[in-house]
């Protein structure tokens, strides 16, 4: 092992030991009328030694390491707990939670998620466990840990989809209850007409299908307008709200309900006057 890699490990070890980890959470609102309906959980790593860490970096070395494991059931214990507050608070939502691919090697994991909810009292329809297009890709083999999840009520979601080479294979062989449009498509979907075609396509393709369509990454007030128009069913970005720490998202939910109704007024908006006319054929 490298030195800097081993170093980096040993720390993010001692990280998770010790407490020094914590969960922040990204609203998701439902595009038809504004309602929070979903957070997604996602872990930070600020460390003294080593700064900000992303997950980007820290999660390949938890699943290389042999820390995955202790990684997700922190996580999902962490933000299982932190529901039973919001409720407390009289916020009912729901939570996605990202799992590593390694996880869903073990036949018994869907298991291991339903008793954490039991013993916290939490409804399993209130989680939905996401799982990136590109870690999908060898999970057609494990059909009967995913369908586990589904029989126990869990959600399902694939995240940045769009980005890998067996979209409709994943759709069609997987019992996923949403799709998560890659921020990418969503980014240039106002000034693309090809990216605003993907991003229709995936929303029809994904109500076609019974499933829930989540456009990632909406980041300006066009991109929003745009997706409510074409008929998206929810929205998370920057736009709707930075990852937020967990004692903010009461405030957060009564700002924003004040903030829609200006966020969706697209009276006089011309979301096609700068569409770029740019077909594959000019490319």
């Amino acid at each position: 092992m490298p030195r800097p890699e081993l170093a980096l490990v040993d720390g993010f070890e001692r990280a998770l030991i010790n407490h020094r980890l914590h969960m922040v959470y990204q609203p998701k609102v439902r595009l038809r009328d504004g309602a929070l309906i979903r957070v997604e959980a996602l872990v930070r790593w600020e460390d003294a030694e080593f700064g900000t860490v992303p997950p980007s970096r820290f999660v390949p070395l938890a699943e290389k390491y042999g820390l995955i494991e202790e990684l997700t059931q922190w996580g999902l214990r962490t933000t299982l707990r932190q529901w039973l507050k919001w409720r407390e608070q009289g916020i009912d939502t729901c939570l996605a939670f990202n799992i590593s691919a390694l996880s869903l090697e073990q036949l018994d994991f869907p298991d291991l998620v339903e008793r954490m909810c039991r013993a916290l009292d939490v409804p399993t329809d209130r989680l939905v466990i996401e799982l990136t297009e590109g870690a999908t890709l060898p999970l057609i083999k494990l059909m009967d840990t995913l369908t586990r999840f589904r029989i126990k009520g869990i959600g399902l979601a694939i995240d940045d989809f769009g980005t890998g080479y067996s979209s409709l294979m994943q759709l069609r062989q997987l019992p996923f209850t949403e799709v998560k449009i890659d921020r990418f498509f969503v980014s240039d979907a106002v000034t693309s007409s090809d990216s605003r075609l993907i991003v229709k396509a995936i929303i029809d393709l994904a109500q076609g299908l019974g499933l829930t369509a989540t456009a990632e990454g909406v980041e300006t007030v066009e991109q929003l307008r745009l997706l409510h128009e074409l008929g998206c069913d929810v929205a998370q970005g920057y736009l709707i709200s930075h990852p937020l720490e967990p004692n903010s998202l009461q405030d957060w939910k009564l700002d924003f309900r004040a903030r829609w109704p200006a966020l969706i007024d697209d009276e006089d908006l011309e979301l096609w006057s700068h569409v770029e006319s740019d077909p594959l054929s000019q490319r």
